[in-house]
């Protein structure tokens, strides 16, 4: 499902059938969820922020989560959380690199 080599995968908030997923927040959710798993461990306040490793976006006018590959480095059960909630859910998953936006 997902290369080794790769360095991030994006969790397409569209089906393998091409419907949109539902609830419309559920990018959110689940960046919230994940939260805890940062680096450094959780601390106090964390829960307030979005892990580094599973940031929820938008992309192409679809929700999407983009999860790093550190997160399976660090914390494996949350990586393979995230990746089932993907298959469970008949999620797309693509892989690739996030570009930070160009300063403006």
């Amino acid at each position: 499902m997902v290369s080794p080599s790769s360095k991030e995968i994006f969790i397409q908030g569209v089906t393998l059938e091409g419907k949109t997923f539902r609830p419309s927040d559920w990018a959110e959710r689940l960046a919230g969820v994940m939260s805890q798993f940062r680096p450094g461990g959780a601390q106090r306040g964390s829960h307030l922020g979005y892990s580094p490793w599973c940031i929820p976006t938008t992309m192409n006018g679809f929700k999407c989560i983009v999860v790093h590959r550190d997160l399976q480095a660090h914390e494996p059960m949350a990586w393979d959380f995230v990746l089932n909630f993907a298959r469970d859910n008949n999620l797309q998953v693509a892989e690739a690199c996030l570009i930070p936006d160009a300063e403006k």
